[in-house]
């Protein structure tokens, strides 16, 4: 049980970093964002692309990887998803859904479908009071531990981070006070993506590099965000935690395949019991 815990841990830290992005965009830009695991595979595949095809260190190519997602997801915004702000939630939900498409097949494109990883080799694991992890495991859950920590940090003691929290809260209110909202979204799609692109690099390293990484990560992320209270960004990080440890403590009992059914299932109980979610106020 020691060894699935561990493995949920690091599991955790890559969903709660997506999630992150995912409850900041819904709070801030009010449309739940359904390409936001395809940004995590559009991260993860601008890795590959420098990391195996022009030889970049690793740390370069996911720095590189990261700050092009960022880029990309900001011009995303403005060329489809500003237009559309004030049509309403629904259609830019309906929007982000063709981004999702656009994106996945655009790397499918380009990548291929078959999977592909960073590196070829096998690892020798670690063994560290009787618990086998690969050292690309341990620094997966460092990164994700700090990167985690700095969002925090980020949110809740830096000018533009309280100007985010203050939007969140009340947007009108907000630009009266004399806030940048404009300014503030594209932080917040700079942040949001960002997180993303690494988490799907971490995702990448811990297993493989597929076209469908991304929408395979959208029930769980949208499932930790659910639970920790949708627009809650220090609940996604509970939430994500919770999601990943329920899923690999759930094959002691069921079958891996079953692991996304527990997402699903969380997700509909919490929404019919508590729809605002474990951290979340008013429904």
């Amino acid at each position: 049980m020691a060894q699935l815990i561990l493995y949920g841990l690091i599991y955790g830290g890559i969903i709660a970093l997506g999630a992150i992005g995912l409850t900041l965009i819904a709070r801030i830009l009010r449309f739940s964002h359904f390409a936001h695991g395809d940004m995590m595979a559009l991260g993860a595949y601008l890795a590959l692309l420098f990391r195996v095809t022009l030889g970049f260190p690793m740390w370069a190519s996911a720095i590189i990887a990261v700050v092009a997602t960022a880029v990309a997801a900001v011009a995303i915004d403005r060329l489809f998803y500003k237009p559309l702000r004030r049509t309403g939630p629904t259609i830019l939900l309906i929007a982000s859904v063709g981004v999702a498409l656009v994106l996945r097949h655009l790397i499918q494109f380009f990548w291929g479908a078959a999977p592909q990883v960073y590196q070829r080799g096998v690892e020798r694991p670690w063994i560290i009071w009787g618990l086998r992890i690969r050292p690309v495991q341990a620094w997966i859950l460092v990164l994700a531990v700090l990167l985690v920590v700095g969002a925090w940090l980020f949110l809740q003691k830096t000018k533009m981070g309280k100007a985010m929290r203050a939007m969140a809260d009340n947007m009108d209110l907000a630009a009266v006070s004399g806030i940048d909202t404009e300014r503030m979204i594209v932080w917040t799609w700079v942040l949001g993506a960002a997180l993303a692109a690494a988490a799907g690099i971490m995702l990448g390293l811990d297993t493989q590099l597929r076209p469908a990484m991304g929408w395979l990560m959208l029930l769980p992320l949208f499932a930790a965000a659910i639970l920790g209270g949708l627009g809650n960004p220090y609940g996604a990080i509970a939430g994500g935690m919770i999601i990943a440890l329920a899923q690999e403590l759930s094959t002691l009992v069921f079958n891996t395949a079953y692991k996304p059914a527990v997402s699903f299932v969380l997700m509909v109980v919490l929404l019919l019991l508590r729809p605002q979610g474990l951290f979340g106020g008013k429904a």
